[in-house]
């Protein structure tokens, strides 16, 4: 009875076996999916491009102006007139403020009486010298009430013109402190003067790249005040000594600055460019590391091969790539954990990987363009109350 059964079991386990295997075969045919040959992987590709490598060195720095300067007044007097707005343009020598001057331009006025009535004397005397009517005595006192009449207008010149406040070169004006009326003194800060057309930016570079620190050297510098913009300068000094608490030297760079967008005090992140040179790169995710050797997956003839590369620096999202590929092969950037070395793959996507930007075509120099109108100094004999 009990052999009868057998021949019955042993159908059911061999139509459960062949019902197992035909789900395995339709699973594997749909994960295929359509388009992918038998044991073909899908994966995503990057071409082995020659790129610019640029090798930076990176700090923030401190916009200072070019020229800076406190405006006050050199005695202590009223106010009679303001000639300039705040954050007007000046050129250098353009009156800014005028103060009271009555008393001294009064005394000019006789000085230069007693002056003429000086000269007129001793111009006389030179003419009856001649005839021996003047002695050589009386000349040489007349002489001396000259000059002596000449150095008094001079001190009264000096003492009017203390009281004549100029720009002492071209800049723009900041925000006034005064007010016509207001009496001064050589404490008083009247305004401030700043010639911005080129920004000097001071930064902080850690003492081990003194040995590669030159003047001449290209900078990069952005802010947040124009996110989508870049500045480009060039290092003009190098401080003398390193930051015994920092470790740091202090480097000041130059950057034109004629359409006046950076300002004083602004914070900017500085890219210093150290080296530039033409490299191989690939991306980041191409690299497959094993133990302490790297390898890329290379497509050739729609089969992945290994092969181990040597990298060299690297920079967010790519990697320079010394030896092992050449330009132009295709490497494996997603599914590389998928692929095994020599196993056929179906290339779903190539992506191109982006060329570092030229400085030519990236870096603002700052300078202002056609439609940005030159600002023009205000008429020197403008007032503003």
């Amino acid at each position: 009875m009990n052999k009868s059964r057998f021949p019955f079991a042993s159908a059911f386990i061999f139509s459960i076996c062949f019902s197992v295997c035909f789900l395995a075969a339709a699973c594997s045919n749909n994960q295929a999916g359509p388009g992918f040959g038998a044991g073909e992987t899908p994966v995503v590709v990057s071409d082995v491009i020659r790129d610019e490598f640029v090798d930076r060195i990176q700090a923030i720095g401190n916009a200072k102006s070019n020229e800076s300067v406190e405006l006050n007044a050199k005695v202590t007097e009223t106010v009679r007139t303001i000639h300039f707005r705040d954050g007007q343009f000046v050129k250098k020598g353009q009156s800014l403020v005028e103060l009271t001057r009555a008393e001294e331009s009064a005394n000019l006025a006789e000085a230069r009486s007693s002056l003429d009535n000086a000269k007129r004397e001793y111009d006389r005397a030179i003419k009856l010298e001649k005839d021996a009517f003047v002695s050589e005595a009386q000349v040489d006192k007349l002489r001396s009430d000259l000059e002596m009449a000449q150095a008094r207008v001079g001190a009264l010149q000096a003492r009017i013109g203390d009281r004549l406040i100029r720009a002492p070169f071209d800049g723009i004006m900041g925000l006034r402190s005064i007010s016509p009326g207001d009496v001064v003194t050589p404490q008083t800060v009247v305004a401030t003067v700043d010639d911005i057309s080129v920004i000097k930016l001071d930064f902080s570079v850690p003492e081990a790249y003194i040995g590669v620190l030159k003047d001449g050297m290209t900078v990069y510098a952005r802010t947040n005040a124009y996110p989508d913009r870049r500045f480009e300068g060039e290092v003009t000094s190098i401080d003398s000594r390193v930051d015994p608490v920092t470790r740091s030297i202090t480097v000041r760079a130059e950057i034109a600055n004629q359409d006046f967008a950076l300002r004083p005090g602004m914070l900017l992140t500085v890219d210093l460019v150290r080296d530039r040179s033409m490299s191989l790169m690939v991306p980041e995710s191409a690299l497959v590391p094993a133990g302490d050797k790297q390898y890329v997956l290379v497509v050739e003839d729609g089969k992945a091969v290994r092969r181990e590369v040597t990298i060299g620096r690297r920079v967010p999202g790519k990697v320079e790539i010394v030896d092992g590929v050449k330009e132009g092969e295709t490497v494996i950037i997603e599914g590389t954990v998928r692929v095994r070395p020599g196993g056929a793959v179906k290339i779903v996507e190539r992506r191109e990987m982006k060329k570092t930007e030229s400085a030519e075509a990236t870096a603002d120099t700052a300078k202002a363009d056609e439609s940005t109108p030159t600002p023009t100094p205000a008429p020197a004999d403008g007032s503003d109350g």
